[in-house]
């Protein structure tokens, strides 16, 4: 039998799913509805991009000098004003001579969040280094001791005002949600009821009636001569509100979990705090992380509502510095995008964050 060699005729190469081209095929132009969604958003940014940058850049005024600003005005923006503000605007009233010492406090605490958010560095140790730089933030912004000059914590402001008021509330809201989470949930008739009632209080009013409850009307309840300090009592208001929410968010993520897990755990002879501490908790927070940092997206944003109660935080500092010059005031708008530019940053910073806790989990569970 003759075997007769026949030859294949040559294929096409194999379509490229790589790179810049294939990428812009997939997400820009996959069908005709994206398409044209694109070559809509191309034509508004050929639109507005050349006149904003001509206003942001080419024509804007650097130096901290007024005259020109106000020759510019309309022109191009006048970023002098961060030249010539932005001291007043980071640090608030703090005496300008002591500045070094809320900048160093700052950087310190942005250090600590940096590592606490790094799993190679979740160990034990870790607390501790929480208790140090909380102790050394206190003390560089109180002072009083180590030779420091005291400083009231009604002139603390900007930057490291609204930085503290978001990590303390988030600390200390985060355990306190699941705790009330888990009362919500409880059999216990009388913890069930003392935490239902705290989050409908709670979430029934808006953030702003919590603040001057409780920088206004908490004192009148005090002892004659007892007075707690405004920014502690802003701090604790800060913490319940952000904690009710979260206890909700946290709830739903307990009520995801099969009941099975439970069971399971009963027959394995766990007790409550076990099964909830080894298998419940674990799973439902991580059912729940988008939104737990949308909460915290959210506390960080709201400390501007402090304002209220006369702490000057990044947008109450950005105020007062423009609202007691004249010849600086016209110019807000820049002002508001410097200090929403550095709103972004951390935000955008938590949001990437959340999608990365998102994936390991999510290649953990693949597992």
């Amino acid at each position: 039998m003759t075997t007769t060699f026949v030859s294949i005729e040559p294929r096409p190469a194999p379509v490229k799913t790589e790179g810049l081209v294939p990428w812009m095929r997939r997400n820009l132009f996959g069908n005709l509805p994206s398409s044209v969604a694109t070559i809509v958003m191309l034509g508004l940014a050929a639109w507005l991009i050349p006149p904003l940058l001509d206003w942001a850049v080419f024509k804007a005024v650097v130096v901290a000098n007024a005259e020109q600003c106000q020759a510019a005005r309309g022109v191009g923006a006048c970023w002098g004003v961060i030249t010539e503000k932005y001291r007043l605007i980071i640090f608030g009233r703090y005496p300008f001579e002591q500045q070094w010492r809320p900048e160093l406090a700052t950087i310190a605490l942005v250090a600590l969040l940096v590592v606490s958010c790094v799993r190679t560095f979740w160990k034990p140790w870790l607390l501790l280094l929480w208790v140090a730089v909380l102790a050394l933030f206190f003390t560089l912004m109180k002072g009083g001791v180590l030779g420091l000059a005291p400083v009231e914590t009604d002139r603390w402001g900007g930057l490291p005002l609204t930085i503290m008021l978001a990590t303390l509330s988030i600390v200390f809201a985060f355990p306190l949600s699941i705790l009330v989470a888990l009362g919500r949930r409880s059999k216990m008739p009388a913890i069930k009821t003392i935490c239902v009632i705290y989050v409908e209080l709670i979430r029934g009013v808006p953030l702003i009636s919590v603040l001057f409850m409780a920088s206004f009307m908490f004192p009148l309840f005090m002892p004659p001569g007892t007075t707690v300090d405004v920014l502690l009592r802003v701090l604790v208001g800060i913490t319940l509100f952000a904690a009710a929410y979260m206890a909700e968010i946290v709830r739903g993520g307990l009520q995801a979990i099969p009941k099975g897990q439970q069971e399971a755990a009963d027959t394995l002879g766990l007790s409550y705090w076990q099964a909830q501490r080894k298998i419940i908790l674990p799973q439902a927070l991580a059912l729940v992380v988008p939104g737990v940092m949308n909460n915290f997206i959210s506390i960080f944003k709201d400390t501007s509502l402090v304002t209220i109660v006369s702490l000057y935080e990044l947008t109450g500092a950005m105020g007062l510095a423009l609202n007691s010059d004249a010849d600086w005031r016209p110019f807000k708008i820049e002002a508001y995008l410097f200090i929403a530019a550095i709103y972004f940053a951390f935000c955008f910073s938590m949001s990437r964050y959340s999608l990365w806790i998102e994936k390991r989990l999510s290649l953990s569970k693949n597992r």
